[in-house]
């Protein structure tokens, strides 16, 4: 496969997020990934149905790296605005909930595909693009009548 981009030019950024309307609620995913000249070369969110909002995180950063894996990235920082999602990712801290553990492993697993991973929380601000991909994702779950 061909990429439109140099996959092993640098090191790519990742910002995931999840968005849950109720905790659990209507839930739905943003990622966006950059080059490491700062260039979008992917972008997405798709709502997941009724989850809780740490379902909508891990959900977020297992198909974004599997995303940036299939574009061929071998290094990669993700940034995320959820500090338990990354926290329990670098190991601080335990995961407890029964229904994150699967989705935890699938990080793990993804994580795994990349020859370097590096993983840090930042604040929501600087986590807007990947906010409003979910935030668009929610939106258009609402009838015209709402």
């Amino acid at each position: 496969m061909t990429l439109p981009f140099p996959a092993d030019s640098g090191e790519y950024v990742l910002y995931c997020d999840g968005a849950s309307r109720g905790n659990p609620g209507a839930a739905s995913i943003g990622y966006v990934l950059f080059d490491s000249a700062g260039n979008e070369v992917a972008a997405h969110g798709a709502a997941l149905g009724t989850q809780t909002n740490n379902f909508a995180e891990y959900t977020a950063l297992v198909e974004g790296l599997a995303h940036a894996a299939t574009l061929g990235v071998r290094r990669i920082r993700v940034r995320m605005d959820s500090e338990l999602a990354v926290r329990q990712m670098l190991g601080i801290y335990r995961v407890k909930n029964e229904g994150l553990k699967p989705l935890f492993a699938a990080a793990q697993q993804q994580r795994s595909r990349f020859a370097s991973f590096r993983i840090e929380h930042v604040p929501r601000a600087e986590n807007a693009r990947a906010d409003s991909l979910a935030n668009a994702a929610l939106d258009a779950l609402k009838s015209p009548s709402q």
